[in-house]
């Protein structure tokens, strides 16, 4: 920008992207004095080296207000995490059930954990079963993103929101907003 550029000649481009032509630094810094605008280089690899005149702390500004407006309209998904033990009586199964479903619809992953522990550990099916049951009963809200596997004494699985998940979430909103 202005004095730093070290190239004897550039190509100045107008504001307006109108090109003015090839120039000597001298001349070209000057034209930017008289403007009250600065000199910056766009493509210093280019031949000779392209140079813009504009005003360089309104150009920053308006990218930080970019950035910002793309930051807000990021969404963050949190993991949320569920345990259950192979003999989940049926009610603690539903109460897990409406826990993942609320989940789900807050636009969360949920990992659901299955604690193994002595001899439940030699008959893993029951966990897959009871992970493909859950999975089965929110599959209007999520879907499976990681299949059941075991890692060590536990078998985990995560599911995922779906999109017709995060239209309700926002329809409940929008109507509870009224």
């Amino acid at each position: 920008m202005n004095g730093a550029i070290r190239a004897k000649e550039v190509r100045v481009v107008a504001p307006d992207g109108e090109q003015i032509g090839v120039k000597k630094i001298n001349e070209a810094l000057w034209l930017a004095e008289q403007l009250d605008l600065d000199l910056v280089e766009v493509a210093p690899n280019a031949k000779p080296p392209v140079c813009r005149l504009m005003d360089y702390g309104r150009y920053k500004y308006e990218q930080s207000v970019k950035e910002r407006e793309a930051r807000k309209k990021q969404t963050r998904t949190n993991v949320k995490e569920l345990r259950m033990r192979v003999r989940i009586g049926e009610h603690d199964f539903d109460i897990t059930r409406r826990k993942t479903q609320d989940f789900l619809l807050d636009n969360d992953k949920v990992k659901v954990t299955i604690r193994f522990r002595g001899r439940e550990r030699e008959r893993p099916e029951f966990g897959r079963e009871l992970m493909n049951r859950l999975a089965e009963e929110v599959a209007e809200y999520g879907t499976v993103e990681q299949t059941p596997k075991i890692e060590g004494g536990s078998m985990t699985m995560v599911l995922a929101p779906t999109r017709q998940a995060r239209a309700k979430s926002d329809e409940e909103q929008s109507s509870e907003d009224e």
